[in-house]
């Protein structure tokens, strides 16, 4: 291989020109455009586990709803240091989505009897078995808050899935979201962003079966809460669950659950005092009123 094969090589990959007799740069025709991504395999059909038995590894697992900034991460880690449940970081696994890119691919999934959501379901059921397999423990909790966003397809994609559903007060959830990063979230955000998460946390409650938890009551009587939590859950309390700073539950990353040094203190600390009635903006009268605060 001459010494110029060698330098074109490496001056094409870095820079996108070769050299030529004269010296002078020359120009490579700029690559085609990438194809559109395909089509759905089977539109947007949306099911249940077509073979129950065979397609989810991840029976019934429990999905923790939530708004943003509700305490939710606070609720994850007692949870986790119980010796048989695993609530991992927020996985985002909805997120997740599967490329067809071929033919040949789109066909055999046909011919298998797969739509394209039944492919992304195993994929997120997979990815959710591994952790609980690696936890060795037997129960898992997610709580993604914007899995509030999707509760139609994740009922759909586990019916047997059960829910708990965690509450805070609403003027209390958008101070906070403002205040965890008050330059990129101003307060003129705060509501609107915050009783997104809020209204469609109400539409699953109203939709599914499951238990409310109020974020107040969990920091106030925290053994109480996690009591009544575990019976729903079918497993024994553990004093443990309020020593959650003895486990390691995985790293307080900004994006995957709460951060600051609230809960990096490792013990349950003392909730806010509740808010004014005169320091609610009117967006909030109806969810205050859904939620009883009052």
């Amino acid at each position: 291989m001459s010494w110029r094969y060698r330098a074109n090589a490496t001056l094409e990959g870095l820079t996108g020109y070769t050299l030529t007799r004269s010296g002078k740069a020359k120009a490579l025709p700029p690559p085609p455009p990438p194809p559109p991504p395909p089509a759905k395999l089977g539109g947007e059909l949306l099911r249940p586990p077509v073979d129950p038995g065979h397609d989810r590894l991840v029976r019934s697992p429990v999905f923790l709803l939530s708004s943003v900034r509700s305490g939710s991460t606070l609720l994850r880690v007692m949870l986790n240091s119980h010796s048989r449940i695993h609530s991992p970081i927020e996985t985002h696994f909805r997120r997740m989505a599967i490329a067809l890119t071929t033919e040949p691919v789109r066909q055999a999934m046909g011919l298998l009897g797969h739509v394209h959501n039944d492919l992304e379901h195993l994929m997120w059921d997979r990815v959710l078995h591994r952790e609980l397999s690696r936890s060795g423990k037997s129960l898992l909790v997610e709580k993604t808050p914007s899995n509030v966003f999707a509760w139609r397809r994740i009922s759909t994609c586990w019916p047997e899935a059960r829910y708990v559903f965690l509450l805070r007060h609403p003027m209390s959830i958008v101070q906070s979201w403002h205040e965890a990063d008050p330059e990129r979230r101003p307060m003129d955000e705060a509501v609107p962003r915050t009783l997104t998460y809020m209204t469609y946390l109400e539409e699953a409650r109203r939709n599914l079966d499951g238990l409310t938890v109020r974020y107040e009551d969990l920091v106030a009587s925290p053994a109480t809460e996690l009591g009544r939590l575990c019976r729903f859950l079918g497993v024994e309390f553990e004093p443990g669950m309020l020593r959650y700073g003895d486990k390691d539950h995985g790293a307080f990353v900004k994006g995957i659950g709460d951060w600051r040094d609230k809960i990096r203190a490792g013990t349950v600390v003392e909730g806010r005092p509740l808010p004014d009635a005169a320091d609610v903006p009117g967006e909030l009268a109806e969810i205050c009123a859904l939620w009883d605060y009052r």
